[in-house]
């Protein structure tokens, strides 16, 4: 190839992986930016700040619309979209703010996920269409205020009172808990742990919201509470027994984790990006001096590797070759790196930085509940440590 039929460089795609999709992968991805760009952008900062997500059942209702909820499952309203699809989805809404994203993934990745994978054919006909098209949010109960790392641990129970099944036990950081309308909750019972498909109008369920945590305030967190809450014998999942159940659950919401992380990233990278180049120090744009170009590289190469292995990581799981170790290795190196490039573009912007006029220090906080949820980064290095050794360090 000469150099004169070498496509130009984009600073915002500097490997240009927009080769690698297709016209309807790019197709979802401008949608939900234009989406994100005008439902969630003009008014995230403000939402971060207030601590609170003012319509946000509307904002559920048209993601629906857009066949974001669930998007990756097929039948019962939801898209049968591609995992790289459904990746590129994830970036885009997290690129706005992670707690729009989170809203998304618990709705499809674990409540939705369940139900579809897990469920009855009547627990799926009764929620799916009405959880994908945004009419009911779901929240999914597992982690509790004692047992996080360790979910074989879990207090909450559920035992049988006849043909009835009675739910007593508490749950902890719940995304979408007070809005939701479903639960998908996890149960100790006396032939091991199952989940329970809980409506929230259920008497003795209550789901208080939890105030004063200064990451993802663009979001609802939750403690379910549940005070012997009476369900009917169809309530239980049928077709899982044990952890496996709630695992796979939170292995398909980490592979969303991977992308969106990213978007995160790219947003932080973005503004550092066009602020070096607008911002002038000593008489010259800052962009012009060698630390803050050095620090522009490195920001655009660990972003864009982390898209890189997203993507490969998407092709395996379309192809049915993903395994968990997989998931920890993207979600544990993709998070840290996209903490690690948010650090770095507020020294970029300096004290600006700190202002939520700019979007780098809400993602860079955000991403600090990321970097716990869906399996802390001890838990997933122990997860790729056993895969190398094949040592368990977990007991």
């Amino acid at each position: 190839m000469s150099a004169g039929t070498l496509p130009s460089f984009d600073p915002r795609d500097p490997l240009g992986l927009d080769d690698l999709l297709d016209p309807e992968d790019l197709a979802v991805r401008d949608t939900m930016r234009q989406w994100a760009a005008d439902r969630v952008l003009p008014y995230v900062a403000d939402w971060y700040e207030r601590g609170e997500v003012p319509g946000i059942r509307e904002l559920a209702r048209e993601l629906g619309s857009l066949g974001a909820l669930g998007m990756s499952l097929t039948g019962y309203g939801c898209a049968g979209a591609s995992p790289i699809q459904y990746g590129l989805a994830c970036l885009e809404l997290e690129a706005a703010d992670s707690g729009i994203r989170s809203l998304m993934s618990v709705q499809g990745s674990l409540s939705m996920y369940a139900i579809h994978r897990f469920g009855s054919e009547e627990q799926k006909e009764r929620w799916l269409p009405r959880m994908a098209a945004g009419e009911v949010i779901g929240c999914f109960g597992l982690t509790e205020p004692d047992h996080g790392s360790d979910p074989a641990g879990m207090r909450t129970y559920a035992k049988r009172d006849g043909s009835d099944w009675v739910l007593t036990g508490r749950k902890m950081w719940i995304t979408n808990g007070s809005v939701a309308g479903v639960a998908v909750v996890w149960a100790r019972t006396d032939e091991g742990i199952r989940g329970f498909v809980v409506p929230t109008d259920a008497p003795g369920f209550s789901a208080p919201d939890i105030k004063h945590k200064w990451s993802l305030r663009a979001s609802v967190t939750s403690e379910l509470v549940l005070d012997e809450v009476r369900l009917p014998a169809d309530a239980v999942l049928p077709e899982v027994t044990g952890l496996r159940g709630p695992l796979s659950c939170l292995s398909h919401a980490r592979y969303g984790i991977i992308w969106g992380s990213m978007g995160a990233a790219r947003s932080a990278f973005e503004s550092a990006l066009e602020y070096a180049r607008e911002r002038e120090q000593f008489g010259r744009p800052i962009g012009g001096f060698q630390l803050t170009q050095a620090k522009l590289a490195d920001m655009a190469l660990e972003l864009h590797k982390g898209v890189l292995l997203a993507h490969h990581l998407g092709r395996r799981l379309e192809a049915g070759r993903l395994r968990p170790e997989q998931v920890s290795f993207g979600k544990l190196n993709n998070v840290r790196e996209a903490i690690e490039i948010c650090r770095t573009a507020r020294t970029i912007l300096g004290a600006n930085g700190i202002s939520l006029e700019y979007p780098v220090m809400r993602h860079a906080t955000n991403l600090e509940s990321v970097l716990t949820y869906e399996g802390t980064v001890e838990m997933h290095q122990l997860v790729l440590g056993k895969a190398l050794t094949g040592i368990d360090a977990f007991r």
